[in-house]
């Protein structure tokens, strides 16, 4: 060996400084937050010197010099799989900021799950998934070339390199999305990337039809899920004209007694209403909504029904072709039965043009005065103008009541019978043996 003693130098200072790096980054796991802060911020510091005075010798003009794998070991310690790194990972936000440093953590978190999850045999790793959602959902794309100006490290010959092309940038956002998505994902993780997906992931992919097979999983899965699923492919239908054909089918099957009920109702309500706005829709289809909304609504809520009967009006507003349901020539009188199948599940056979809205009828002699109010007002004709629903959505049962309450009586009783006895008539054979 004719190292020279400067040479050997320069070796023996080298494995120190790997050894450094391998200390910082088991420190990234230790149990004191403060100590993984330091290690973290001190190999940030190393990954913008590394490229500012690059280890590697450069071999040609333009080529790159960034410390790509030292940048994989921060990641690495930003993903461990046994515990919870949110508040590693906010601490990291900062420095995803550089456009370059952005573009390398991209392609590390790719290459990141592809090593960890392929050896899980599609079980899900909660900690593990919900660190890697945590690092990529706050994932601030740019909108245009001219928008990439914030560098960690300059680079002389940018214009020849990728990590100045929007293009790759979108590529690979694309690709670590699909490889994080294509694994399945624990339950409560499917909803919070379903509640970011129009805004933050969609935009920024060069195919995002390639998301359907996440959204047809999602939507098997039942429940607010499903409907947030759907809200995806509505947006792949009508902006990137995807081909489904059993959208409208999939969202009926999603009216159970329950819409009624959850805390989603205002979120269901607002999505179906903007699913069914467009005046295109068969009479058929909008019928069968209009009487599965009606009948389950004979179990509904107070608070439920103030918000479903405008809605249902609203349909009927666009759809003039459904008011045979109310205005039939042969009134519901003539009818022995009502010929709409509740359980058949696809909304074409389910005879619900050949029926009559009984069901609202029934609503016009509700307990709660507003209720029967609102039905009322399918006897009169409708006014042109669709009523808003904002308002209504969030409606809640203590919202109702406190209004109640506040109500000023109008008409008070001068006269009045004092009860006797348990049932209050006269003469009643129970006032003489018992008495209130």
């Amino acid at each position: 060996e004719n190292y020279s003693a400067e040479d050997k130098y320069k070796i023996w200072m080298r494995h120190r400084y790997n050894d450094c790096v391998d200390g910082l980054a088991e420190l990234m796991g230790h149990d004191s937050f403060q100590v993984k802060e330091l290690a973290l911020c001190t190999l940030m510091k190393f990954v913008e010197l590394e490229a500012q005075y690059p280890l590697i010798k450069v071999e040609w003009k333009g080529s790159l010099t960034f410390p790509c794998e030292l940048l994989k070991v921060v990641v690495d310690g930003l993903l461990p799989i046994d515990e919870d790194a949110s508040l590693l990972i906010s601490r990291f936000q900062e420095y995803m900021e550089y456009d370059d440093i952005r573009y390398f953590v991209i392609k590390a978190v790719t290459e990141s799950i592809g090593q960890v999850m392929q050896k899980t045999k599609e079980r899900p790793l909660p900690f593990y998934q919900q660190n890697v959602f945590s690092l990529i959902a706050p994932i601030n794309m740019p909108n245009k070339e001219s928008d990439m100006v914030k560098f960690m490290v300059k680079q002389d010959n940018r214009e020849e390199l990728k990590v100045s092309k929007l293009q790759a940038h979108k590529q690979a956002f694309e690709k670590m999305w699909l490889s994080f998505l294509k694994h399945k994902l624990p339950t409560g993780l499917y909803k919070k990337v379903l509640v970011i997906l129009h805004d933050s992931i969609l935009p920024y992919m060069n195919e995002p039809t390639l998301m359907i097979d996440f959204l047809t999983v999602a939507y098997g899965i039942g429940g607010a899920i499903s409907l947030l699923a759907l809200n995806g492919l509505f947006i792949l239908i009508h902006q990137h004209n995807l081909e489904y054909p059993d959208f409208y089918k999939k969202l009926y099957s999603l009216l159970d007694p329950s819409i009624y009920h959850v805390k989603y109702r205002a979120r269901f309500f607002h999505l179906a209403d903007l699913f069914l706005s467009s005046s295109h829709l068969p009479a058929y289809l909008v019928a069968a909504f209009i009487k599965r909304l009606s009948r389950l609504a004979l179990t509904a809520p107070p608070e439920a029904l103030l918000m479903v009967i405008p809605f249902i009006c609203n349909l009927f507003r666009r759809h003039p072709a459904c008011k045979v349901l109310v205005h039939r020539p042969h009134g519901p009188e003539d009818m022995s039965e009502d010929p709409y199948i509740m359980e058949e599940e696809e909304p074409s056979r389910s005879r619900a043009l050949e029926s009559s809205l009984w069901e609202i009828q029934s609503l016009q002699n509700h307990y709660h005065p507003d209720v029967a109010k609102a039905a009322a007002v399918l006897n009169q004709s409708l006014s042109e103008i669709e009523d808003d629903l904002s308002g209504l959505l969030e409606l809640s049962a203590s919202e109702l009541f406190d209004k109640e309450v506040k109500k000023k009586a109008v008409d008070v009783p001068l006269e009045f019978e004092q009860i006797r006895g348990l049932f209050g008539k006269k003469n009643d054979i129970f006032a003489e043996h018992f008495s209130l």
